[in-house]
């Protein structure tokens, strides 16, 4: 489920038609621009604030998409 907002959040902002969950960003022709509008995309829609650093270091749709599940699986005051 989270995979595949954060997919078609991605899709949106890039203006893409279709890719595959584990391509990279970057090499979809992402910039940090636009890394900005999917940060903010992400607290709006999903509601999970993911740091900057996160999402330049976790640059495919599979990758973020674990990461806020981990973060939805995390206890109460603990980190991911």
């Amino acid at each position: 489920m989270t995979q595949d907002k954060v997919y078609e959040i991605w899709r949106r902002e890039l203006k893409l038609g279709s890719f595959s969950m584990d391509d990279d960003f970057f090499m979809l022709g992402g910039h940090s621009l636009i890394m900005t509008r999917i940060q903010h995309e992400i607290g709006t829609e999903i509601g999970v604030e993911v740091p900057m650093d996160e999402l330049f270091r976790k640059s495919t749709v599979a990758s973020i998409s674990a990461y806020i599940d981990s973060l939805a699986a995390a206890p109460q005051g603990s980190a991911a």
